[in-house]
C-alpha cells in the first residue's frame, strides 16, 4: 500500500507543479545570461562627457552610475538630499539617488518612491531587513540588493530617507497605452529595451513597459524622462470593472481616488511592472509584513490576466491637477 501510495504520488507530482503559478516573466525582465563565448573583458571605460537636454551639468558614464555619489542632472527639481540619499555609506549601502533617482520616480526595474507615507517607507525597509519582504524570482537582483541596503542602514538614515521622498508629490511617470502589437523587446539590467531592427510582435497577455527615450533612462539616468507601458486592447476598461469590484474594491484601502489613504500608499499613476511584481509576491508568499498580510486575500485568486488588467488601469489613472515632469 505505501509502495502504491509513492508512485501515485510521483505521478501527480509533475501535474502539480505545472499548476504552480510562475512568476509573470514581463513583469520581473530577468535578462538573459551572456550567450556562451561572449567575450569575458569588459570593454574600456567611456570616459566621455555626457549631457542631457535641460541640464548644464556634464558627467562621465563612470559618474553617473556612481553608487556612492551618482550623476544629479537637475539639483532644482528637488529639496536638498541628505547624505544618505545622495551619497549612500559605504560599503552596502549604495546612495538611494542611484536606483530611485534624485526625485523618488524610480524605473521600470525598482519601485517609484516619491509621495510614499514615511511610516510606510519605513516599515518597507524594516521588512527588508527583517527577511519579510523577498522576491518570488530570486534572480531578482536589485530586490535582494534592497535587503543588504536595509540591513546597513541605521533606523535614523532610514527615517531621514522617508522623510526626504515622502515629501515629494507623485507626478505623471508612466504613459499607457492600449496595443495588439509591440516592439520586440530584449531586458537589460531589468528594463525592457526594443530590440534594434527586431520589428514587432503580438502583445498577448502581459504589459510591456520600456522607457520613452531608451537612451535617456538607460546610459544617461534621466529623472525627466519617463516610461510608456503597451497594454492590451481593452485592458484599462477590464481592469476597471475588476479594482471596483466588490471582490477587490482597492480604493477601500488605497482610497478612492487610488492616491492613497493615511498609511496605505498611493497606486495610481504608478509602474505597472512593479505593482504586478508585488501582487504576485504577495501571492506566492515571497513578501510578508503587516500591510502585505491584508492584501493577501485580495490577491490569493487573481490570474495573470487579472494582473494585466488591474496593473494597466491603476497605472493609466492620475490626478487630475499633477503636472508632468518629462519634458
Amino acid at each position: 500500500m505505501r509502495r502504491l501510495a509513492v508512485v501515485c504520488l510521483l505521478a501527480v507530482a509533475p501535474t502539480l507543479l505545472a499548476q504552480s503559478p510562475q512568476p509573470p516573466v514581463w513583469a520581473y525582465a530577468i535578462p538573459n545570461p551572456p550567450p556562451a563565448g561572449a567575450p569575458a573583458t569588459p570593454p574600456a571605460p567611456d570616459t566621455s562627457m555626457k549631457q542631457l537636454p535641460g541640464s548644464t551639468l556634464s558627467f562621465t558614464r563612470q559618474q553617473i552610475s556612481d553608487g556612492f555619489g551618482p550623476a544629479d542632472w537637475f539639483p532644482g527639481d528637488h529639496p536638498a538630499m541628505p547624505d544618505i540619499v545622495s551619497h549612500g555609506k559605504r560599503p552596502d549601502a549604495r546612495a538611494c539617488g542611484l536606483c530611485h533617482m534624485p526625485n523618488g520616480k524610480g524605473r521600470q526595474e525598482n519601485a517609484g518612491v516619491s509621495g510614499l507615507p514615511v511610516s510606510y517607507f519605513i516599515q518597507q525597509m524594516n521588512d527588508f531587513r527583517d527577511g519579510l519582504r523577498k522576491s518570488a524570482e530570486p534572480r531578482k537582483a536589485n530586490t535582494n540588493a534592497m535587503i543588504t541596503i536595509a540591513k546597513a542602514m541605521t533606523p535614523e538614515e532610514i527615517k531621514v530617507s522617508a522623510e526626504y521622498f515622502g515629501a515629494m508629490k507623485w507626478t505623471p511617470w508612466i504613459r499607457v497605452v492600449e496595443a495588439s502589437t509591440v516592439p520586440k523587446m530584449v531586458s537589460r539590467g531589468g528594463i525592457w529595451i526594443p530590440v534594434e531592427g527586431g520589428g514587432s510582435e503580438p502583445i498577448g497577455t502581459r504589459v510591456v513597459e520600456t522607457p520613452e527615450n531608451p537612451e535617456r533612462t538607460e546610459i544617461l539616468r534621466d529623472p525627466r524622462s519617463g516610461f510608456i507601458a503597451y497594454v492590451p486592447v481593452g485592458s484599462i476598461k477590464k481592469g476597471e470593472t475588476l479594482v471596483k469590484s466588490r471582490a477587490l474594491d482597492c480604493g477601500v484601502c488605497h482610497g478612492a481616488d487610488l492616491q492613497g489613504l493615511g498609511p496605505v500608499p498611493g497606486i495610481a499613476g504608478r509602474s505597472p511592472s512593479y505593482l504586478a511584481r508585488q501582487m504576485f509576491d504577495m501571492q506566492v508568499g515571497a513578501r510578508h509584513g503587516e500591510w502585505a498580510e491584508l492584501m493577501k486575500p485580495i490577491v490569493a485568486k487573481l490570474t495573470e490576466e487579472d494582473l494585466v488588467n488591474i496593473v494597466a488601469y491603476v497605472s493609466s489613472r492620475m490626478p487630475p491637477t499633477a503636472t508632468s515632469t518629462r519634458p
